[in-house]
Parts: C-alpha cells; sequence; structure tokens
C-alpha cells in the first residue's frame, strides 16, 4: 500500500504557475481554435494552420506561419520551448 505526502502537492495555483517567464510551447494550430480560445484576437481566416507559442499558463505569446519565426520570439523571450502536437 502506497501513500501520499500531501506536503510536497501543489496547489492549482502554484501548479499554474509553474514554468511561467521560463517555459513555453509551440503547436501547430488552426485559426478556429484560436477565435475560440483566445477572443481578444483579431477575426482571421478561419481553416488556416499557424505555428504558436504559448505560455505555460496557455496564453499565446506568438503566432506565425513560419515554424522558425516562434523558434525566434521564444528565444527572444528567454525561453525554453517543448512541443506539443
Amino acid at each position: 500500500m502506497q501513500t501520499t505526502d500531501h506536503k510536497n502537492l501543489l496547489t492549482e495555483l502554484e501548479f499554474a504557475r509553474l514554468g511561467a517567464g521560463q517555459v513555453a510551447y509551440m503547436r501547430k494550430v488552426k485559426t478556429d481554435e484560436l477565435a475560440t480560445s483566445f477572443p481578444a484576437l483579431p477575426p482571421m481566416t478561419p481553416g488556416i494552420e499557424l505555428w504558436a507559442l504559448f505560455a505555460a499558463n496557455g496564453e499565446p505569446i506568438v503566432l506565425s506561419d513560419e515554424r522558425d519565426n516562434v523558434l525566434v520570439g521564444a528565444q527572444e523571450h528567454e525561453l525554453r520551448t517543448v512541443m506539443l502536437q
């Protein structure tokens, strides 16, 4: 039987802040998905596939049709990147 040491668990807020300002993730997204998830973005033509760099908390940082531009954006923000598929 395993026991859990509860004093080492992260709260939801601590988990949400994990990697903030240090880690970002990149993945391909369709403009339809961005319009739904981020209504503050300007209107975009539906169905276009873009590369996106997101902060650890899921906020978009860079959008581009070129993967290399997203990597440059990560470097400019001094962020480590991971790629999600």
